[in-house]
């Protein structure tokens, strides 16, 4: 068995509980909503919702993919919840939001793998909260072009759609996903006319060339915001963690994607898809 990488100190999270967490978690609780903040396990839950701020995930809590990478529960799906739109518009009202994420599991179970969902709750969140900025982050819809289109459609402010590693790794931690045909997703979205963001995790085993190789790819789509993370590995049964990558080569990273063209890019440790999601609306 192979010896298991230390995590360093940098990686350490400070966290700590305020009034604007507690009531944000209140709310969540209350409306009965599905956040990957918790979900994921994600290291910036306290920062987050210590501003009032949540990733919400729709289409319920049970993806039917089951990514090495990934802690969200696998299995099959209970049927959408209607109302689950609407509950989300209110509870993003309720949060005073200037900025909201939406992601999902995903549901090839679905005749449309869960699209008009998406769009539905895209266009309540307009309805309540028509000064609120929209950012979706949406799973590949198997490609289908009239799927993504729903979703650009509804015209949200940004639409983010993960690589979330290098090429070669790919068939290793991603259970369905296909690289070339994230690509196509991404290039969809940007043809569209729509902000167009993707985000990776380093730390597989990959190499800065691929990494870079990735950051040219994403640029031929249209793609112009990036986020770069650590992967951490979520428990003992999950793709384990080849290095941390330090805070220095992340600086690197940004530099080298920034000087592509990539117009807004966050790259650290603990970064993650949507952390500070709201600075990424292009001016």
């Amino acid at each position: 068995m192979a010896e298991r990488v230390k995590k360093p100190e940098w990686l350490k999270v400070n966290f700590g509980a305020t009034g604007r967490y507690t009531e944000t978690k209140r709310i969540v609780d209350e409306h009965k909503l599905h956040t990957i903040c918790s979900s994921g396990r994600c290291p910036n839950v306290g920062e987050c919702w210590g501003k009032g701020t949540a990733t919400f995930m729709i289409g319920g809590e049970i993806c039917t993919r089951s990514c090495k990478f990934c802690n969200t529960m696998t299995g099959r799906p209970l049927p959408l919840n209607a109302e689950e739109p609407i509950s989300v518009a209110q509870s993003i009202a309720l949060m005073k939001l200037n900025h909201a994420v939406i992601t999902s599991v995903d549901r090839d179970d679905l005749l449309d793998l869960g699209a008009s969902h998406w769009a539905s709750t895209i266009c309540e969140i307009k309805r309540l909260n028509p000064e609120t900025t929209i950012e979706v982050l949406i799973p590949d819809f198997q490609g289908k072009s009239e799927l993504v289109d729903l979703v650009v459609q509804a015209a949200p402010n940004i639409i983010s759609h993960n690589m979330e590693t290098v090429k070669r790794i790919t068939p290793m931690v991603r259970s369905a996903a296909n690289y070339d045909t994230s690509l196509s997703v991404l290039k969809q979205i940007a043809d569209g006319g729509i902000a167009c963001k993707s985000g990776i995790m380093v730390g597989l085993g990959e190499t800065p060339d691929e990494v870079e190789e990735l950051m040219n790819d994403l640029y031929q789509t249209g793609c112009r915001i990036m986020t770069i993370g650590q992967y951490l590995q979520p428990t003992h049964r999950h793709y384990p963690v080849a290095e941390y990558v330090t805070p220095l080569q992340f600086a690197n990273y940004k530099e080298l994607a920034l000087s592509k063209g990539f117009s807004k890019v966050e790259s650290a440790p603990l970064v993650r898809s949507s952390y500070h999601a709201e600075k990424h609306i292009l001016k």
